[in-house]
């Protein structure tokens, strides 16, 4: 028996399609080949878009929302109650209120100018570089207070504080137990004896006392560190002749500082001998074996490390192995090829990722889902950016290929939908040249249309 297709969604391929996602739950709409798209995911995640001018990504179920203008050059994300955008990392606005905190507002345009304003004035700061200003957790310290700099900069990290005058030539450190000066390069010194502090548990813990001076840096350094505990360490350098480090887990020699070095790490149970460094290294002991004479091989290998390399950079490979991960990665040529394995070690389940620029990108998931797309010229250098994923793939990604294992689903679309197939158990669905022609068949039922229109005599279930 026959009969005619029933009537379906249009499926204009380069000009309009819809069709449901294969890795998850869910839609996805484009249109006009890659300059827009509207995808529903899982029910709380949505991204609408049109590359690469604009992106708008929501996920209710966390509160989130992420838009990008132009991506990288403009960016806002909102998470709870915590929200910033920038503007090429030049000038950026950031808003948070921790449940335990107060609000805090920070506008940064930067390296110029920085300012936050918090419900606790105690948080507030303004800081105009060079002229004045004054930060609170801000490049890399605590606090940091600045008058024409770098005529007078204050700096605190913990409970040192250091008075910059002329930075970095004259400055005075002072903190609990510690006191140091320096006239740089001529001389300085610094001392620090042992102090304790109590922490979270209520334990007393030591923190170890140092000593340290040198004298037209670096023709003569002098320090030394861990004073209090089992392993104190001296170190004396006249850079570049020698460099001498000793202590009771590690001794370390250095001859034309940093060419010729010979360590013996008995913590670590190793000898090393470097020469000329980082060129030529040999290490031997159960903690470490290395063998490289740079550019031509590397092989070493730690506890949970293994590295190789020939003829660098044609072949790298790295392995990481610990209770749980056993990571690889494989390079050639930086980024022409790149293979990145991750395995659970406990449930046996894999990840895997392959690049081959700037041709595709390929990865499955741990759960077997795959993913294929056809060309990659930027993914594989950042691999896993999702402002790349939304905003630039689909202008390039000639070819994308999805299969889920689980689910039994897979879908392929060549040019942006001009060719697209998707099978489902039960399903096949294909269209081509915009959809002049589609074909679908469901069980032993089947479905034609030309031009857009049904067409009868196509076989359908026998009775």
């Amino acid at each position: 028996m026959y009969q005619a297709a029933t009537a379906e969604p249009v499926h204009a391929g380069f000009f309009y399609d819809r069709f449901p996602l294969v890795l998850a739950d869910g839609e996805r709409t484009e249109a006009a080949g890659p300059l827009y798209y509207n995808e529903q995911k899982d029910g709380d995640e949505q991204t609408w878009a049109w590359p690469p001018f604009y992106s708008h990504y929501t996920n209710s179920a966390i509160e989130s929302y992420e838009s990008d203008f132009l991506y990288p050059l403009l960016t806002s994300e909102n998470y709870g109650k915590e929200h910033r955008w920038q503007f090429v990392e030049l000038f950026s606005f950031a808003r948070s209120e921790q449940p335990d905190g107060p609000r805090q507002n920070r506008f940064t345009v930067f390296p110029f100018y920085f300012q936050q304003r918090s419900a606790d004035t105690n948080q507030d700061y303004t800081a105009f570089i060079p002229f004045y200003g004054h930060l609170k957790h801000r490049l890399f310290r605590d606090e940091i207070y600045f008058v024409m700099m770098p005529c007078f900069v204050e700096t605190r990290k913990r409970d040192v504080v250091t008075d910059n005058y002329l930075l970095p030539i004259f400055d005075v450190r002072h903190g609990d137990g510690l006191k140091g000066w320096q006239v740089w390069p001529f001389a300085g010194q610094e001392h620090k004896v042992i102090t304790y502090s109590t922490n979270g548990f209520g334990d007393v813990q030591l923190i170890p006392g140092h000593d340290s001076a040198f004298v037209l840096w670096p023709f003569y350094l002098k320090q030394d560190a861990g004073i209090g505990t089992d392993d104190p360490e001296t170190f004396r350098a006249s850079i570049p002749f020698y460099a001498v480090t000793r202590s009771p887990l590690r001794d370390s020699t250095s001859v034309i500082w940093p060419l010729f070095t010979w360590v013996d790490e008995r913590g670590k149970k190793y000898h090393e001998w470097e020469g000329p460094w980082p060129f030529v290294i040999f290490a031997r002991g159960e903690g470490k074996n290395t063998s490289r004479v740079f550019p031509l091989f590397s092989q070493s290998a730690t506890t949970n490390m293994e590295s190789d390399s020939y003829l660098w950079p044609l072949y790298q490979y790295h392995r990481l192995h610990v209770e749980a991960l056993d990571q690889r990665r494989t390079r050639v040529l930086f980024y022409i090829y790149v293979n990145v394995t991750e395995k659970n070690v406990q449930t046996g389940k894999q990840k895997e990722r392959l690049d081959m620029w700037p041709f595709f990108t390929w990865r499955q998931e741990a759960d077997g889902k795959t993913q294929l797309q056809v060309l990659a010229p930027i993914e594989s250098v950042l691999a896993n950016n999702r402002g790349i994923e939304r905003n630039w793939s689909p202008l390039w990604s000639i070819w994308r290929q999805e299969w889920n294992p689980r689910a039994g689903a897979s879908s392929q679309s060549f040019l942006w939908n001009l060719y697209r197939r998707e099978i489902t158990p039960g399903t096949r669905k294909c269209s081509l040249l915009f959809g002049l022609f589609q074909y679908q068949s469901i069980g032993e039922a089947h479905k034609l249309r030309l031009f857009y229109l049904p067409v009868s005599g196509v076989r359908g279930p026998k009775k």
